[in-house]
């Protein structure tokens, strides 16, 4: 819940219960529920209404509505000794407060932590057309159209804002809920989610040229969907560059308003196995070419960007890849045909797209390849058995690490949704913070070595600090 959400309740639970202390109530006391009133007013004029509140917003005006007679009598004229009230009154009253603060908290607006680097981050979005490509998954001719999003060391100033979690966030919420098998009103509130990062801010060109890491979201996934993971790298001094992967992503909104739903013919279902893998081929070529194109725009804007934003910011000789689930396989896809691709790492990277001359010949890249144990403990899997084969014919030795009590969705931000996200499958037992932390600390350290040559233990083998962590012999 934010601040000012907090409050309320708080108010209201030391006027309900104050008579089970003194039983005078004294005059701050008796305008406490009026000052839950204004509270209630400027929550709405700043954080923003909610559904999730509505059971509060109803108990603070009824307690507000009862009150106010007393509230109002002339000094001397108000009783403010009274019997105290009876234990099922104040049963009820607790009763009455716990329901009003249960949907607000068990459905919060999401909170992106905090990242831990040196650097303000900045972030930008931008579309891209490749006049190269036509898109094989938009209906008639049209030509290839993504939506890209940068995070990158900033110098923010005094006017700048916090970057909303997503862009076009009330656009998005109904396919999110759809995605869980809610309502399409109930994620209306992730509009008021914010970053750390500051929009549009500038960046700081003063220890740069920087790393480029490219990230490729998972099927039905979106460019912020690892938010937590990208701000942290920049805040290390990377440049992460997130692309949306049209009708793969779960929806994509173009600055024209512009609509591109998810096309379930990219990735069909129902179909037979082999019919399935030719189309999972071809999508993550696509993909590996939406990132192949993105390198190849910024690298133009590296030498002459025309709003000046990334021109002389990043270190070509320093391009990394990462991706989750479909975008693991085709990041891992980028980097076996891309020789600009210097390391890759994945996280539950799915087989299935990879291409067969990839699973065969491996990548020449240091790779970290990351699984959830939902994944890795699946032994049998067609996904483990393409990885398998794929892994033993790497050109150089890549750590396999498992996270232990995690899901699939537990590398992304969606479980900052709700604390039932595992109850509604959006990630495992492990504590969520802690699976961030994890995340954040072995991703950066792994760029930390490729493209900084700063030494890291984590991936010789079992660490203390890591218990969590379950080293793959393969």
């Amino acid at each position: 819940m934010r601040f000012l959400e907090i409050l309320i309740p708080v108010f209201l639970a030391i006027y309900f219960f104050w008579p089970l202390i003194r039983r005078r109530r004294v005059p701050a006391i008796n305008i406490l529920p009026t000052f839950t009133i204004v509270l209630l007013i400027n929550h709405t004029t700043i954080e923003g209404w909610r559904w999730q509140m509505i059971p509060l917003y109803a108990t603070t005006i009824f307690t507000f509505l009862v009150t106010l007679p007393n509230f109002l009598k002339k000094k001397g004229e108000e009783d403010d000794s009274v019997p105290r009230p009876g234990l099922f009154r104040h049963l009820g009253l607790a009763l009455l407060l716990t329901a009003s603060v249960a949907l607000p908290t068990l459905l919060p607006v999401p909170a992106i932590p905090r990242p831990g680097g040196p650097f303000a981050v900045g972030t930008t979005s931008f579309e891209l057309v490749d006049a190269s490509r036509s898109d094989p998954y938009a209906e008639g001719q049209s030509l290839r159209r993504l939506m890209i999003q940068a995070w990158h060391p900033a110098s923010p100033g005094p006017d700048d804002k916090p970057a909303p979690w997503m862009d076009n966030a009330a656009a998005f919420a109904p396919y999110l809920a759809d995605f869980i098998n809610m309502p399409p009103w109930f994620l209306d509130h992730l509009a008021y989610a914010k970053t750390s990062a500051y929009q549009n801010a500038a960046p700081n060109p003063e220890n740069g040229p920087y790393p480029l890491i490219l990230f490729s979201h998972g099927w039905r996934g979106f460019r912020e969907q690892n938010t937590f993971q990208m701000q942290e790298l920049a805040s290390h001094g990377f440049v992460v560059v997130s692309i949306q992967h049209t009708y793969g992503a779960i929806l994509t909104v173009f600055p024209d308003g512009t609509i591109a739903p998810n096309n379930p013919s990219a990735l069909p279902s129902g179909v037979p196995e082999d019919e399935y893998d030719i189309a999972a081929r071809k999508l993550a070529a696509q993909w590996a070419a939406d990132i192949g194109y993105t390198l190849d725009i910024l690298t133009i804007w590296n030498s002459n960007d025309p709003t000046g934003r990334f021109t002389n910011l990043l270190d070509l000789e320093r391009v990394g890849a990462m991706g989750h689930s479909t975008g693991g396989g085709a990041a891992i896809q980028f980097c076996a045909t891309d020789p600009r691709c210097k390391a890759g790492l994945a996280m539950d990277a799915f087989m299935t797209p990879v291409a067969e001359s990839t699973l065969d010949g491996g990548v020449p890249q240091p790779f970290l390849f990351l699984f959830s144990q939902d994944w890795a403990d699946n032994v049998e899997s067609k996904n483990n058995r393409l990885f398998n084969t794929f892994y033993a014919n790497l050109l150089q030795p890549a750590p396999v690490i498992t996270i232990l009590g995690t899901n699939h969705y537990d590398f992304s931000d969606l479980p900052a949704l709700s604390p039932l996200a595992p109850q509604l499958g959006l990630k495992g037992p492990l504590n969520g913070a802690r699976v961030q932390q994890i995340i954040n600390t072995y991703s950066l350290a792994f760029f930390n070595r490729q493209f900084k040559n700063i030494p890291a233990s984590l991936f010789d083998g079992p660490q203390p600090d890591f218990p969590e962590m379950r080293y793959e012999q393969r």
